[in-house]
């Protein structure tokens, strides 16, 4: 049984996976997580987008505030929360849902 299976296996809720490379580093293990957990990926696939990590997390919604709200939705997707408590992180953290995409920017 892989490592990472064996480290999640007994654990419950959502997984939520942030890095500072490319999503497809991070997508690499999703074969390994339990059958049934829900596995959310943030990367920054892009570059030369910010002049500092922090500017560059914040567009590519990889920064702290981004990992609260996709942990979140993951729970209300799940049942665990109300959707709620989602679109109130997002007006907290000053999110627009609507957002365009970074990618596609």
């Amino acid at each position: 049984m892989p490592y990472i299976t064996q480290c999640l296996q007994d654990k419950a809720g959502p997984i939520v996976a942030s890095t500072d490379y490319i999503r497809a580093f991070a997508e690499q293990i999703r074969a390994f997580i339990p059958k049934g957990r829900s596995y959310t990926v943030l990367g920054t696939d892009g570059f030369g987008r910010s002049d500092t990590r922090a500017k560059l997390r914040h567009f590519f919604e990889v920064d702290r505030y981004y990992v609260a709200i996709a942990a979140l939705k993951a729970l209300a997707d799940e049942g665990a929360i109300p959707s709620s408590t989602v679109e109130a992180a997002l007006a907290k953290y000053g999110i627009d849902p609507d957002k365009a995409n970074p990618v596609t920017l």
